[in-house]
């Protein structure tokens, strides 16, 4: 149950990684924003993504880990 609560987790971040990015080129295509500053959008959503996967698995990790005590 824990894995699948964590992929579910990893799978809404990803979701919303592509909506960020869906709006950033969406604001590039409008030419709301430069192309440089889509690229850092792009590269922060990327390193945010990244870190909040990283604690799903952390999180996963301790818990399996709590279970395997009992």
């Amino acid at each position: 149950i824990a894995r699948s609560e964590a992929e579910n987790a990893r799978i809404s971040i990803r979701n919303i990684r592509r909506d960020a990015n869906n709006d950033v080129k969406d604001f590039l295509k409008e030419k709301e924003i430069s192309e440089d500053e889509a690229r850092r959008g792009e590269d922060q959503i990327q390193k945010l993504t990244d870190e909040m996967i990283k604690q799903a698995d952390q999180l996963l990790s301790g818990k399996e880990n709590d279970l395997m005590a009992l």
